[in-house]
């Protein structure tokens, strides 16, 4: 295990190798892979299952774990994803056997190009809903909310996408970690013969000890392949009205949500950027010293889901609009993916820039944020620039 989540994100020594020789082993089916900003993880087979029931998922987490330890395993972790529905079943199971190295960004052979996607060209796609109408559902909830109603929805849409040929979702997972080294990369069974994966740029929670760690992003846009016209798009994320607006909703959700458990709670004045392959974020990075030591990762990630950066706010609101809006359950889209050991430590990550692969079939999600100054047709365009994440990684285009 990584002996601690505020160490450096510098090592010392690195061993060429060491974190992609993870990559490289995994395999679709039991395997579950997360890499992260500070180490990478594979677990392979299954102990035990997280049960489904109605009590918190954190108290049932902690049981199973308890119950692994009891047991005779010396260092048992729970892998695996939430839903963003908060009566959805848990997809979370103890691995046989859990290999840790380095980040991977930190191996230097992350940096030799994947191979090309195979699958291009061979894909039947169908966007749900069609982009009109799309963007109608957001001038509908913009029309709302200039009435009084709520102050922002996240609205989603999705990519369903056919092979022609089995899938290859190893090399998938390989394509997103290398295009995002520095992200949050994970491949995990999400339910029977489904698999999520993808490449999110947002942690939801992380907690070491009596620390913990939130940062959450809202307000993006599309990067450029020309320098100039990049460095431009960023600059004016920073300074868009609307973009710090969004964030500071998300923000002070954080905020409010957090503060019960600390007896210290930094938070920015101002965002800064962050940015993947495909996007520029505004980020915010929230830090904290917990009042109870006893409070585990996914509690405190409990606490936060859903942020309004991937719901709304109001939050009972929002789901309703959500629900509304959206022809399609969102399933594992928006919920967590993460770990946490039976001493509570962990990292949970916002489910985004991800897929849910079952038989030959990818489901793709990308969502925008829409407040009272959105415009349709830029936040359509938002889930097209945030769909090319996993587009190139299947080697398909809209």
């Amino acid at each position: 295990m990584p002996a601690s989540l505020s160490a450096p994100l510098t090592s010392p020594v690195v061993t060429p190798g060491e974190a992609t020789a993870l990559l490289d082993a995994y395999r679709a089916g039991t395997d579950r892979f997360l890499g992260t900003p500070r180490h990478t993880l594979l677990g392979r087979g299954t102990l035990a299952h997280v049960p489904d029931g109605s009590g918190p998922v954190y108290l049932r987490v902690r049981e199973t774990l308890r119950e692994r330890r009891a047991a005779g395993d010396a260092a048992p972790v729970v892998v695996g994803a939430l839903p963003f529905a908060p009566d959805g079943p848990p997809a979370l199971a103890v691995p046989a056997s859990v290999a840790w190295a380095p980040p991977l960004r930190e191996d230097p052979l992350i940096a030799l190009p994947a191979p090309d996607a195979e699958e291009a060209g061979g894909w039947e796609i169908r966007e749900v809903p069609e982009p009109g109408a799309y963007g109608a559902a957001v001038a509908a909830a913009v029309a709302r909310m200039r009435a009084g109603e709520f102050d922002k929805v996240v609205l989603a849409r999705t990519l369903e996408l056919t092979s022609r040929q089995p899938l290859e979702l190893p090399a998938m997972v390989r394509r997103l970690a290398r295009r995002d080294p520095s992200g949050y990369t994970f491949a995990v069974p999400s339910g029977p013969g489904r698999t999520l994966v993808g490449a999110s740029p947002e942690l939801l929670l992380a907690r070491t000890g009596g620390r913990l760690t939130a940062n959450p992003l809202a307000g993006s846009a599309p990067r450029s392949t020309d320098l100039a016209e990049d460095v431009q798009r960023a600059a004016a994320l920073l300074e868009s009205p609307k973009d710090l607006h969004e964030h500071a909703v998300v923000v002070d959700a954080v905020r409010a949500a957090l503060a019960p458990f600390c007896t210290r709670l930094e938070v920015p004045e101002r965002p800064t950027l962050v940015r993947t392959a495909a996007m520029w974020h505004l980020s915010t990075t929230v830090t904290g010293d917990l009042a109870d030591p006893e409070v585990c990762a996914l509690e405190l990630a409990s606490a936060l889901h859903p942020t309004p950066a991937v719901c709304g706010t109001p939050t009972p609101v929002a789901r309703e609009v959500i629900a509304a809006f959206e022809p399609f359950d969102r399933g594992p889209y928006t919920g967590m993916v993460g770990w946490q050991d039976a001493d509570g430590d962990g990292e949970w990550v916002v489910t985004i820039r991800c897929a849910e692969a079952e038989g030959r079939g990818l489901r793709l999600f990308a969502g925008a944020g829409v407040v009272a100054g959105s415009c349709p047709e830029a936040e359509t365009a938002e889930t097209g620039a945030k769909f090319a994440t996993f587009l190139s990684a299947v080697g398909a285009a809209l």
